[in-house]
């Protein structure tokens, strides 16, 4: 079919040693470009122009004028089929990042997105959780770091069901959510491919639509991580859920860290050195020891610290009724950005 013409073009041209027509060179080019559209391999199409010119060979030819023939009407060939098949990979790329778009994002049609899934690579009927990584730059998926990372990942893992992208920016791999040891893999190849890289991992869940939500836990993870200056590799949404419920009501919040924090402004300093005493104290556990040795302090510098800020604030760092209120009102401050950011 996609040499309808050939032999007879071969023929006569190499008797005569005439070029191809330029009507004979838009047929090759048309036969190519249907041939891409087909979906036929280029190792195949150049075996069956080479058997043809062969077999059409007339006798007693220069084999160098069959040669020049064959050359001429393949390149022709070789511009259709590679003209449509770049018009075809923009297709499907095009295809391939709206339903990345509806499915990170809940739009379009269920039904159609459902069907959509299989094709790339996605069975819906398991649960699925998304990993988000961001590093020191903006990437799309022709960027080096990106496709080391996909590589690594296809390499390791080719016979998974799982999609590797990426959007706003961020490399994004959705996985089945039984299959933790693919984001974890994931992690690895991020933080080894680019320096300062940040994994956040959504829970499992069903469905195009948990995909969904999984990715915006991971987003939702990232930012509370860039908030709190917590600079742990691999972050999980799941480990993180504390600072969404403080962050949903923001005015109770702003009202606590006001009431409660508030008064360290007072201080010599600012409330900054305060802060960051407390910080550091409920993060060793509430041992004195280890939080001075955080802070580059002595203990007993540390201990009065805890008691300045008692004094100011009327609730002791180091008393359990009070401690809960205390470190509540920290980690909404740091959610707040406070003192930078003014309440």
């Amino acid at each position: 079919m996609f040499l309808d013409g050939f032999e007879g073009i071969l023929a006569d041209a190499a008797r005569t040693g005439r070029r191809l027509t330029r009507d004979e060179i838009a047929s090759r080019r048309d036969l190519g470009a249907r041939a891409a559209e087909a979906g036929h391999g280029w190792r195949n199409l150049v075996r069956a122009h080479l058997a043809a010119g062969r077999r059409s060979r007339p006798a007693g030819v220069d084999p160098d004028s069959v040669l020049a023939v064959v050359e001429q009407a393949v390149d022709a060939f070789a511009d259709g089929y590679e003209r449509a098949q770049r018009l075809v990979v923009r297709k499907e790329e095009a295809a391939r990042r709206e339903f990345i778009d509806d499915l990170l994002h809940g739009g379009g049609d269920p039904g159609r997105l459902a069907s959509r899934c299989e094709r790339f690579g996605l069975r819906l009927s398991r649960s699925h959780a998304v990993a988000v990584a961001e590093g020191p730059e903006r990437y799309d998926e022709t960027d080096p770091v990106p496709r080391q990372v996909a590589s690594g990942l296809f390499a390791r893992f080719e016979n998974r069901r799982i999609l590797f992208t990426t959007k706003d920016g961020r490399m994004v791999c959705i996985a089945p959510g039984d299959q933790d040891d693919v984001l974890t893999w994931f992690t690895g190849l991020v933080h080894a491919a680019c320096d300062a890289g940040r994994v956040a991992v959504g829970r499992p869940r069903p469905g195009a639509v948990g995909i969904g939500h999984s990715y915006e836990e991971a987003l939702n993870a990232l930012d509370v991580a860039q908030r709190m200056g917590l600079d742990d590799p691999l972050l999980r949404s799941a480990d993180l859920l504390v600072f969404p419920v403080l962050a949903r009501d923001r005015p109770a919040l702003v009202d606590l860290v006001r009431h409660t924090l508030g008064p360290l402004e007072k201080a010599r300093g600012g409330a900054r050195p305060l802060l960051d005493t407390l910080t550091a104290y409920f993060d060793s556990g509430c041992v004195a020891a280890q939080a001075a040795r955080e802070l580059s302090l002595s203990v007993r510098a540390l201990t009065y610290r805890l008691a300045r800020i008692r004094d100011l604030t009327g609730s002791d760092p180091t008393d359990p009724a009070d401690r809960y209120t205390l470190h509540t009102a920290v980690l909404g401050a740091r959610l707040l950005a406070w003192p930078e950011r003014p309440l």
